[in-house]
């Protein structure tokens, strides 16, 4: 008759049902490997996770709107030279009117770019109690004014020496765009080229009343 436990050497008798305590280590590296593999898919799955979550994040969010301290607070007051003849432009004195002030400069290509939307609202709005005010930023007096003669820019244009208005208003680069309701509070903020679309539409709203 076969006995149900094993015998080692020496007559050592190990329990019935495991084989010899030689095969035992194999068994546990397998283990581990499984265990190894179940760690490194988890960590593979949350990377997954992790991307598409700030890719969603990404593709929801327009990085050209960017949230300025400044929203919802007063508007920075300047007394800005103006570029093209004596004189100051003073923010006080535009109170009551919407105001949309834009940061650009000669060197900036995205000015170029969005030159045609910020004439297109100037002639649309000028008459409405809107004011679009340009304010020149790190540039030449002489390479602004030659920039804004090629391209027409009719509307109020100022310098910013020592870029002491930009700073106040937290400008990163060029061009960024504020906008300003009647009260003097800053509603708004876009940084890069804007549209004649995103002008309008934030125009219109604070014309009406309405903030952001």
């Amino acid at each position: 008759m076969n006995d149900e436990s094993g015998t080692g050497q020496g007559g050592t008798a190990w329990p019935a049902g495991h084989g010899h305590p030689s095969a035992l280590p194999a068994t546990a590296p397998s283990w581990r490997r499984r265990r190894g593999r179940l760690a490194l898919l988890g960590g593979v799955l949350g990377a997954i996770a992790l991307v598409t979550l700030l890719l969603g994040f990404g593709l929801g969010h327009d990085p050209s709107v960017v949230r300025s301290a400044l929203v919802g607070r007063p508007a920075p007051g300047f007394d800005l030279p103006l570029l093209d003849s004596a004189g100051h432009l003073r923010l006080s004195d535009l109170r009551g009117q919407v105001v949309v002030v834009n940061f650009w400069g000669s060197w900036c290509q995205g000015c170029r770019l969005e030159h045609d939307a910020l004439a297109a609202a100037w002639q649309r709005y000028r008459d409405q109690g809107v004011v679009l005010v340009g304010v020149s930023f790190q540039d030449s007096a002489s390479s602004s004014r030659a920039f804004a003669g090629a391209l027409k820019m009719d509307w109020p244009l100022v310098t910013d020496a020592g870029s002491r208005t930009a700073l106040a208003y937290g400008v990163y680069g060029a061009p960024e765009t504020f906008f300003i309701d009647r009260a003097g509070m800053v509603r708004d903020r876009w940084v890069g080229p804007i549209s004649y679309e995103q002008l309008t539409d934030v125009i219109t709203r604070l014309q009406q009343g309405q903030g952001r």
